[in-house]
């Protein structure tokens, strides 16, 4: 059979022939559909391939995220109460490339819609520049989403991992700093770092934010009262040895990360080394009653009002006190006299070995870095003498608490801690029972009797007993006219909870200030002499009146 078709067109004079074969056709298509049908595998194979690589790579981009976001994760802090001291937060930092920007002036104009407060002459001279640079930092949510609603390409967002402190100076010298590697590097962020970054729980502390607030307030308030160089207090349990407060003056906001080379922001509670003059005086008596050499109602008749000690002369600050005096006495008028006869009474070793187990002289064990050293001294005749009445020892305000708490709550050691302990540790017992029975009733006269230094502490229902402490500061080769004026303050003393003390650092006199007496008897301006009576013992009253009802509220304290 023939297959071709014979088609003749006929046009005037010119004449054209088609010819179509079937078979040709057939083969023709079918190559065409196979190479069509070739290429659609590839493609999809090329496809996938692509499609599975861009999911590996998503994959490890996520993968990589993770790692660098744990690697920058550190447990939060908390309070006694929950309340946010430290936390690691997600933040988005907003930057331009100037390079893709397509209408500068645009731009410009929304920007400044959005940030109104930014200095837009030094962003345009960025913009010129042609290099990437960082816009906003830590952007807030409303505003990075109007920043991207506006579409333009030259805009770029990164997100972080950030370390931000709420609480901003309120724990400064307690939390500590983290440096540009996340790694801690001063306060609880040093000394827990590596709890801090396996630890998913939060940290809970032993202080509470409220208190802190404010003893900080009026400390600052009483460091331009009184003019001083810097202060210190805390605020301790004398049973569990948990800080409810550790402020210490000047401080620092910690989101500033700012590099601290200026000596006086020292932590004046932790690393301070002082001498506080009197404040010893309590530990020389409760020295004699423990080792059962005096009672407080035991006699010294004929009390000199100077002895001399090798070139030294030791005499009285106050001319006025009586030559004859019990041992309460002597505490309650803060004799130096007669310290140093108790200190005398009790022998050079035996005194020694009671003030290092009250763990005054050795460097203290405590939860951040931050520790001072007291300065170490060789003993004999003269410097038993004037370690008893606290000249020529030093120590720390931290210290000097732990010490009161034990002198306090009936001879138990304890370990201060900021840290909150899951379970109660029992305390050693290292007093006799004498010791506290005595010793919280005497610091209890010396707030509350006329012939005590401590009066303007008298807070009405808190029986607030202590002990001042006035001592020159220490310079090479003496004794400058400067003060370190400290009291130490032990509430209620019939039943003793709290050990507060308050440490101003080279304060000044005010002849300004007004005084209201406790007692009703009507006000007094001026300062009058710049010792603790009238300075430290002020500031610690004032304090004790506003917390003393958040910790009767609080914890259930009855006084």
């Amino acid at each position: 059979m023939n297959n071709k078709k014979r088609f003749i067109l006929y046009d005037n004079n010119n004449e054209f022939e088609y010819s179509k074969n079937k078979s040709d056709i057939n083969i023709k298509f079918n190559r065409i559909a196979f190479i069509f049908f070739v290429f659609f595998i590839i493609s999809i194979i090329y496809s996938i391939h692509l499609t599975h690589l861009g999911s590996r790579k998503l994959d490890n981009l996520n993968k990589n995220q993770i790692k660098v976001f744990n690697k920058l994760k550190r447990a939060d802090i908390v309070d006694r109460n929950g309340n946010f001291l430290a936390r690691t937060v997600s933040s988005i930092d907003i930057a331009i490339n100037p390079t893709e920007i397509i209408d500068s002036k645009k731009l410009l104009l929304n920007l400044r819609y959005i940030f109104p407060n930014k200095d837009y002459e030094l962003i345009k001279l960025k913009l010129k520049k042609k290099k990437f640079f960082w816009f906003e930092k830590k952007i807030s949510d409303e505003n990075y989403e109007k920043i991207m609603m506006l579409g333009d390409k030259s805009i770029k967002s990164e997100e972080k991992l950030t370390r931000v402190y709420p609480q901003k100076n309120l724990f400064s010298h307690i939390i500590g700093q983290i440096d540009d590697d996340n790694n801690g590097i001063s306060g609880l962020e040093k000394t827990l770092d590596k709890d801090l970054k396996e630890n998913k729980d939060k940290i809970q502390l032993t202080v509470d934010k409220d208190i802190q607030f404010l003893i900080r307030e009026e400390l600052i308030k009483y460091n331009e009262i009184f003019e001083t160089k810097g202060s210190g207090a805390i605020l301790i349990n004398v049973n569990t040895g948990e800080i409810l407060s550790l402020v210490s003056l000047p401080d620092f906001d910690l989101n500033q990360r700012i590099n601290i080379t200026d000596e006086n922001y020292i932590n004046r509670v932790t690393k301070g080394v002082y001498e506080f003059g009197s404040v010893f005086k309590t530990f020389t008596l409760a020295a004699g009653i423990h080792e059962k050499i005096v009672e407080p109602e035991t006699q010294f008749i004929n009390l000199e009002k100077s002895i001399k000690c090798g070139k030294n002369i030791i005499s009285e600050y106050d001319k006025k006190i009586p030559s004859d005096l019990t041992a309460e006495q002597i505490l309650i008028r803060s004799g130096n006299i007669g310290s140093v006869r108790i200190a005398q009474a009790i022998g050079l070793e035996k005194f020694q070995i009671f003030l290092e187990e009250l763990g005054l002289i050795n460097p203290i064990k405590f939860d951040i870095e931050e520790v001072g050293v007291p300065i170490p001294f060789r003993w004999g005749k003269c410097k038993l003498a004037t370690t008893s009445y606290g000249h020529g020892i030093t120590t720390t305000i931290l210290q000097l608490a732990n010490a009161y708490s034990i002198i306090a709550n009936g001879g138990y050691k304890i370990n201060p801690t900021l840290i909150k302990k899951k379970s109660k540790i029992k305390n050693k017992k290292i007093l006799n029972n004498d010791v506290s029975k005595k010793i919280n009733p005497i610091l209890r006269k010396i707030v509350s009797t006329k012939d005590g230094t401590a009066t303007q502490a008298n807070v009405d229902g808190y029986e607030v007993g202590g002990k001042t402490g006035t001592a020159q500061t220490s310079v090479i080769g003496g004794y400058s006219n400067k003060k370190i004026n400290t009291f130490a303050s032990v509430f209620p003393s019939s039943n003793p909870k709290y050990v507060f003390i308050v440490m101003l650092d080279e304060p000044k006199t005010n002849s300004e200030y007004i005084y209201n007496y406790r007692d009703g008897s009507g006000k007094y301006k001026g300062t009058p002499f710049n010792t603790a009576g009238w300075t430290s013992v002020e500031v610690v009253g004032q304090i004790i009146e506003k917390i003393g009802p958040i910790l009767a509220t609080k914890y259930n304290e009855v006084y």
